[in-house]
């Protein structure tokens, strides 16, 4: 089997992580490609890889607002751990890439056996949670500049690259803002030589100018997680 590169089965003690990989399986995922809906059944739980999962949440007919991202930092299901059949929010690939998979009942069974995967899940839903609590105030107190800035970083964290496919109309409705918004931000973005973008294709070129131009959000993710499970995806950064 390929090598599983996703930070909580890593986590795991040799015998605990072989007996997970031999009940579930590598696959890929594609772009846009819907892993679970808000309010049905949940059928498998995803460890991202190379790729990178947005959590999206919908009210009455506005359009989806992204809360939340997995990569290969975490887990996408986490609910299922936690004993909840159905998922909270909407669930799409923004980055394409493989993700180990696992059906349900399966990983009930392994999750029973291992005390070391129900502690690392426990502190993943820790940083979670965080994750979740911090969109919202991020969404009401920062400007679209830096919130694009972080969302370009906690992508590139996942993706484990510096290129990207994606349009404006796309980070528009992630970042719950008007095209013409994110147009302007990353406008100065590319004018401050921090990313190249041209017809849908973006490179991050000065990942530490971009960490510069990124609201506080970006970092506290990362301390929180490092503070809760271990080095966060990406860069190394004190955790502290």
């Amino acid at each position: 089997m390929k090598n599983i590169e996703n930070g909580l089965i890593e986590l795991l003690p040799r015998t605990d992580r072989q007996r997970l990989l031999a009940a579930g399986g590598a696959v890929d995922v594609t772009l846009a490609e819907v892993l679970s809906q808000a309010g049905e059944p949940t059928r498998h739980v995803y460890f991202p890889m190379d790729g990178f999962v947005s959590l999206i949440s919908r009210v009455d007919d506005h359009p989806g607002l992204e809360v939340g991202m997995v990569g290969r930092e975490g887990m996408l299901g986490v609910h299922v751990a936690l004993g909840v059949p159905v998922a909270p929010l909407h669930a799409v690939v923004q980055g394409p890439g493989t993700a180990f998979r696992i059906a349900v009942s399966p990983f009930r069974r392994e999750l029973a056996r291992s005390a070391a995967l129900q502690r690392s899940l426990a502190r993943y839903v820790n940083v979670l949670m965080a994750q979740l609590a911090g969109s919202a105030a991020c969404l009401r107190f920062h400007q679209i500049g830096p919130r694009l800035a972080r969302w370009l970083l906690m992508s590139q964290d996942r993706a484990q690259c510096d290129h990207f496919h994606m349009t404006h109309e796309f980070l528009a409705y992630m970042l719950g803002v008007r095209r013409v918004g994110v147009t302007a931000a990353a406008g100065v973005l590319q004018a401050g030589g921090l990313i190249e973008y041209h017809r849908g294709e973006l490179r991050v070129v000065n990942r530490a100018g971009l960490e510069a131009a990124a609201c506080s959000c970006y970092l506290a993710d990362r301390r929180i997680y490092g503070l809760s499970i271990g080095r966060a995806p990406g860069p190394a950064i004190d955790a502290a």
